[in-house]
Order: structure tokens, then sequence, then C-alpha cells
């Protein structure tokens, strides 16, 4: 009956695990339940073998990515057949961790604990692996909402909260392991290792877990009431007014040419309605206009025109050939890119999106990689290409700079603009491809660790929302409604905001908190191949 009663938990875990990080996850937003999801899947990895605990790590983030993701399946010029092995690859990360966490505790008997610097590490290696890289979705962006322990990221971004979370899982998973444990005479003779380390002198503080637990927790209300005291009331600093604009156009009509007059008189209305509150910038959504600005004679002048009567400086997201050619170059690739007018209607400057989407935007090392028509259709020619160089707009003496569709979701480009001289980040964005789903709600939690991470305003401004504003402490201040809804309609949103001196720790330095838990983790399976060897 044991047995059974065992097998049931073991197969019922990653299932649990996938429940609760899910309810974690926008648009749910139960972020308390982070804090012990991983709780089912760590006692069911405990005294397992190692290909035993790959298979449930890998099962739990197969229904986490297919339940929780719709990029894979959603992305433009994606192919069906590609979404279940983008699953299939994204779920290795969660089966890795399992089978690494097994077998370091097999051989070393640490407590669970050394989970958390395992699990920053298999993150940051989906987050940067390549073209494969997959930065959305960690378990640290579960806390968007949880603004005292949001302060972490602008030393460690959004790693530090994931090693915060697993570290609270793996406590309360080694308390429970130790409750329901043998003896610890019993334990020794189990052990081919010799006696846990958890059962060495059951009254120590450092091997009992409850000691420890408690140690975490202490820690845990520590960075909880820094950060707390860390967000000020009120902001203060130079005031600039930011006006954004969501169009709300039907992903199946934006570039059809029967429809160009009436996207682009959409366009002028509302910006025409956001004018009127005097802002000193106003922003399109990403690719909004409905042609090639700076290949349409006739399209230039009504958008020169337009932004002459309101007077005002207009960022527009584009499509455009490279740089401010002219003509079509031989490739008849184009590049998404971001225009900025000044108020008399003089093109100022133009940002070129670097970080393209695999397959959707560009194809991965086509020259060398014949990749099969299941990934990449044949008939999919007009890719886009990429950027090489930031750029900063300026308007007086204030500097910003754009990213572009899923660049918001890389650290790395934030960062770098910010260091270059931007005091406040703007995001041009087209949900519309992933329809009514979580995705907006998602993109919206990882841009508030973009703002905290380098104490900057974020303004996102998309076709269907979610269009919001994101102050340097990640508190979401407004965003674009109508009817109480804030995705799939049109509207205009005015906000001054207030820009601070930007930078911090994490600007600065970057991920060196990740590259700490990548060091350790290393280190800890020499340690094990090394008592191997000596056993």
């Amino acid at each position: 009956m044991l047995k059974i009663l065992n097998l049931i938990s073991f197969i019922s875990a990653p299932f649990l695990t996938a429940i609760l990080l899910i309810l974690s996850f926008p648009q749910y937003d139960y972020h308390w339940l982070a804090w012990i999801a991983y709780l089912p899947l760590l006692l069911a990895i405990r005294n397992r073998k190692p290909w035993q605990s790959f298979f449930v790590g890998w099962l739990c983030g197969f229904v986490f990515f297919v339940c929780v993701s719709p990029w894979v399946r959603g992305f433009p010029g994606i192919n069906k057949l590609s979404g279940p092995l983008g699953y299939l690859y994204l779920s290795l990360y969660f089966g890795l961790f399992c089978l690494f966490l097994t077998l370091i505790h097999r051989r070393t008997r640490l407590p669970f604990l050394i989970a958390a610097p395992i699990l920053v590490s298999f993150e940051y290696a989906r987050c940067n692996f390549f073209f494969l890289a997959f930065p959305t979705i960690l378990l640290g962006h579960t806390q968007y909402l949880n603004l005292p322990l949001l302060q972490i990221a602008s030393f460690s971004g959004a790693y530090g909260v994931s090693f915060i979370i697993m570290l609270a899982n793996a406590a309360i998973a080694d308390l429970i392991g130790y409750l329901m444990s043998p003896s610890p005479s019993a334990c020794a003779e189990a052990s081919a290792d010799g006696p846990s380390l958890s059962h060495r002198g059951r009254g120590h503080f450092v091997f009992n877990p409850s000691y420890r637990g408690g140690l975490i927790l202490v820690m845990i209300l520590g960075l909880w009431v820094a950060g707390y005291a860390s967000i000020p009331p009120t902001l203060s600093g130079k005031p600039l007014a930011v006006a954004v604009v969501q169009g709300n156009i039907p992903q199946e009509l934006k570039w059809n040419r029967e429809y160009r007059d009436e996207i682009l008189t959409q366009y002028e209305n509302l910006t025409e309605e956001a004018g009127k509150n005097q802002p000193r910038l106003i922003v399109w959504p990403e690719a909004s206009t409905p042609g090639f600005v700076l290949n349409d004679r006739s399209l230039l002048q009504r958008m020169v025109s337009m932004v002459r009567r309101i007077n005002t400086y207009l960022l527009v997201g584009s499509a455009e050939y490279p740089k401010f050619s002219t003509t079509p170059v031989k490739s008849k690739k184009t590049g998404n890119t971001a225009l900025f007018f000044s108020p008399e209607g003089k093109i100022l400057g133009q940002y070129l999106k670097i970080r393209l989407v695999p397959f959707g935007e560009y194809v991965p090392w086509e020259e060398t990689i014949p990749w099969p028509d299941f990934i990449v259709s044949k008939k999919k020619i007009n890719f886009h290409i990429s950027g090489n160089e930031f750029t900063l707009f300026g308007i007086e003496d204030t500097k910003f700079g754009a990213l572009i569709c899923w660049e918001v979701l890389f650290p790395d480009l934030s960062r770098s603009l910010v260091r270059k001289g931007a005091d406040f980040l703007i995001n041009l964005s087209n949900e519309a491809w992933f329809g009514k789903s979580d995705v907006p709600y998602q993109i919206l939690s990882f841009s508030v660790f973009r703002a905290v991470e380098n104490r900057v305003n974020l303004v996102r401004c998309t076709n269907t929302g979610i269009s919001a504003f994101i102050d340097p402490y990640g508190r979401i201040t407004d965003r674009v409604t109508n009817g109480g809804q804030d995705i799939f309609v049109a509207g205009t949103l005015t906000k001054e905001i207030l820009i601070p001196p930007a930078g911090t720790f994490y600007t600065r330095y970057g991920d060196v908190f990740a590259y700490g838990c990548i060091a350790f983790s290393i280190g800890l399976i020499i340690w094990r191949i090394f008592r191997r060897n000596r056993s």
C-alpha cells in the first residue's frame, strides 16, 4: 500500500507543480503560490534515481510550458510542427535541473537548498542559449506585483528573485524530508555514503532544517523590509509628458492595402485626440504605419503634415528598408524600425531592431543549416534584417531608447541603452499575433523588471494592448483601458513621467549574481566527481 501511495505521489507531483506555477503567473497572479510550487517536485525526486528525476522534471516542464506559453506556437512565421518541438526543448531545462539536483544530492547528501543556485544556472542557460534563447517565464517573474521583494532586481536582475523563491521551496522540502526521515542510526546504515548531513546531530544549528528554515525566513523578511524602505512614496525628477496611442488594428488587416487609408485615419484621429493634452512626445506601436514611410512619398507627406499639425515629437513603429535607403535592397529584406519625427516633421533618427525573433523574423545560420520545411517554410522569403547599433533619441536634454517587440525581454539590451545614456525606455510592440491570451500580461510583467533593474521609467505602446506606464520602482502607474478592458481596445493615454537619474548596480555589472550561481553549481559537480573517485 505504501509503495502504491509513493507511486501515485511520484506521478502526480509534476502535474501539481506545473499547476501551481501556472497559477503563479499572469493572468492568475497568485504569486504567493510560487513559494510552495516546487515542493511536490522536490519531494518526488528525493532519493530517486537520476533518470526518474529527469523524467518527472521534463514532464513538469512540458505541462507547464504548453499551458503558460502560447509564444512558442504563436510567433509569426513559425510553422505548426515547430511548436511541439519548442515545448520539448524548453522542457529539457526542467528535466536537467532535477537530474543535476538528484546527482549532487545523492552523492554529497547536501540539503536541497543547493537547488537555488542550480535553478538560476539553468534559467540563465535558457535565457542565453544562442538563437534558442528564451528569456521569459522565469520563476522570479511571478513576483512582479510584490514590489518590496522586486527591488532585489536592481542588484541581481530577475535571477535574484528566482533564487530567493527557490530557497524558500527547498527549505520547506528539507524540513518535510527531515520530519519524515528515519532515525539517524537507521539513515547511517541505509546510506552508502555515510549518514546524511541533515542527520548529523539533530540539534545542531547548521544541520537542523528547522533552524535553517528559520534563518532563511529571517533573510527573506529582511530583504522585504529593505525593499519596502527603498521605495519612495513619490518620485522626483525632470517632468516629461508622454502620450501612447493604441490603434487596435486586427493583425489580418495591418498589411492589407485595401485598409491602408482606414488604418492611417484611425491613428491620425487618435493622435489628434492625444495632442489635445499637449504631450511633449507621442508614441505609436510597432509596425503601425500601413506602408514604408521612407519609400512612399505620399505616406511620408501625410505623416509630416499630421506631425506639423500636432506640433510635437512623434516616435513611430514602422517596417522600412535598412537605414535611410530609398530603394529596395536586392535581398528584399526589410527592417523593423522606429522613426523619430521632430515637431516640424523632420525625421531626426531611426532605430533598427537588433534582436530578431528566430524563424519568425530571421533564419538562424541559414547559410549553414538546411532547415527542413516543417520548421522554415520555403515560401517565407521576406525575413527581416537586424540592426547592429543602439540608438538614442533626444528631446532637449532628455534621452530615451526604443525596444521593439520582444527586445524588452532581454535585460542586456535595456542595460546597454541606459549605460549609453538613456533616461527612460519605450517599448513598441504588437501582440495581436497572440489573440486574447496571457501573453500581453506576461510581457507587462517582464517589462516591470526592466524598469527596476535600471531604475528608469518604461513606457509600453502596443497595437492591441497592454499599453502602460511603469515607474523606476516597478509600479504600473496607468494603462490604456476602454470599458474596463485593456486588450483589443483602441485609445490613448497621456501621462507626465518624472525622470530621476538612471542606473543601478545591475546596470553597471549585469548578471554577476547569475555567474556566481553558475560557478557554485559547477563547483558542486566537480566536488561530486572528486568524492566519487575517492569512493
